[in-house]
């Protein structure tokens, strides 16, 4: 599992704006049991993965594929995404719950046992980071510490402990939507979420700025519309990404990479994983034509203005194969291929919309769905 570092080029927007210099996710923020079932991997396949944080890299693993290239701007989130294989790799079930941070419990030995198995750069990073591991490497990303000062320094204002452990429990649908509207959807809610979900805010706190570039919307007012479906139509019981943003840990649920049901699995496929320190369009002009089957691509084309956006999809259409699927979720900037581009990539709509609606990392205003044509 060696990582690879390419120059940084090939005309990436981002790159010139954003500040690479930290851990920006400690966590993946889109739902990998939505992805699974959008990607459909088989056996065999090769992968492509932005990698952010690494937890749902990982979780391609569990479908058994060939390879999975992962790739990431910045080089922090690659040594996240090492930490994270090689605890899988030598650890068992439990002490990778432990040492990420998901489960109480001394986490000082475990990285002593893990050191020897990273590369130069990580284990100086991480050794330049110990109060982070020390805590758990699952709280130690920018946006992970957004979320924190939300908890404790907001939420408290607005909704009692008792109140956040009520919308946990699991309930009917009627039972939640009767929840909400009687006692979380209150004026001090709405008018609490709208200022700390604010681009400025966000951009100031959680994400880099310059990731709103190309956002023309109300930022909060479309985050909160979500808020609520993710409260209402879905169960907040079953939702991990809503538990840790409301309590700092996953109570009554596990994103899909740390169940146990998927432990061995992603154990048994880790020398599979290659890691990339660079760009996208960097490693795309290094694959060779139809090379890749499935494309797991976050939300980065948030960030890129439409024609780098189409630029993109040309060239992730001569590295994938026919049958090939791209996906991705737009946030806040619209982006799907160009009308066009209909002959060699075809949107998968009907799946993308009805994954939309389960999609328990409630954010993204659209999940997309592309099947290569050519």
């Amino acid at each position: 599992m060696a990582t690879t570092r390419r120059p940084v080029t090939h005309g990436c927007e981002i790159e010139t704006r954003a500040d690479f210099s930290r851990i920006r996710y400690a966590q993946c923020w889109e739902d990998a049991d939505v992805l699974l079932k959008a990607l459909d991997i088989k056996p065999g396949d090769v992968c492509l993965s932005v990698a952010s944080a690494g937890d749902n890299t990982l979780s391609l693993l569990s479908a058994h594929p060939a390879k999975v290239i992962a790739v990431d701007l910045n080089a922090q989130q690659i040594a996240c995404l090492e930490l994270k294989a090689n605890a899988f790799k030598i650890f068992t079930y439990e002490e990778v719950l432990r040492f990420l941070g998901m489960t109480e419990g001394e986490r000082a030995t475990l990285y002593i046992r893990l050191r020897p198995h990273l590369s130069l750069s990580t284990r100086t990073f991480f050794d330049k980071h110990r109060v982070e591991v020390m805590r758990g490497i699952g709280h130690a990303g920018k946006f992970e510490r957004y979320f924190e000062i939300f908890r404790n320094s907001a939420l408290p204002f607005v909704h009692s402990p008792s109140t956040i452990e009520e919308l946990l429990k699991s309930k009917s649908e009627d039972e939640r939507k009767k929840f909400f509207d009687e006692k979380w959807n209150t004026p001090k809610w709405r008018t609490l979420f709208r200022m700390f979900f604010s681009k400025k805010l966000m951009g100031l706190l959680g994400r880099d700025p310059s990731f709103f570039r190309y956002v023309d919307v109300d930022v909060a007012e479309a985050i909160l519309a979500r808020t609520e479906h993710a409260i209402t139509t879905l169960d907040p019981s079953t939702n991990p990404y809503l538990q840790w943003i409301l309590k700092g840990k996953f109570e009554t649920a596990l994103p899909h990479y740390l169940r146990r049901e998927n432990f061995e699995a992603i154990k048994k496929n880790i020398h599979r994983l290659e890691l990339r320190v660079g760009t996208i369009e960097s490693v795309l002009e290094e694959v060779s034509v139809d090379s890749i089957d499935k494309f797991n691509l976050s939300d980065i084309f948030e960030y890129m203005s439409v024609e780098s956006y189409q630029q993109m999809l040309v060239s992730l259409m001569r590295a994938g194969k026919s049958g090939g699927r791209l996906v991705y979720w737009n946030m806040l900037a619209p982006r799907s291929r160009p009308e066009r581009m209909a002959p060699v990539l075809k949107p998968l709509t009907t799946l993308a919309t009805q994954l939309h609606r389960e999609d328990k990392a409630f954010f993204y205003s659209k999940l997309v769905v592309e099947e290569i044509m050519c």
